[in-house]
């Protein structure tokens, strides 16, 4: 059973490497799209985050006041 799973994954896996890879009408594969656009959506992440941690922290200072 172990090694049936082990094939299993396996070939999952490579299935997925194939298609990740393999190279679309325009000649360029989904991976070539994820590398080129990565360091956009990092920024795009990175403003997302900061402007929830300043609003929690808007949040908390509200609270304070309130109990004061």
């Amino acid at each position: 059973m172990g090694l049936l799973k082990f094939i299993a994954v396996g070939a999952a896996i490579g299935y997925g490497i194939n298609y990740i890879t393999k190279k679309g009408e325009n000649g360029r594969s989904i991976l070539d799209d994820l590398t080129e656009n990565a360091p956009e959506w990092f920024d795009k992440a990175k403003k997302y985050a900061t402007d929830k941690v300043d609003m929690a922290v808007d949040q908390v200072q509200q609270k304070k006041n309130e109990y004061q």
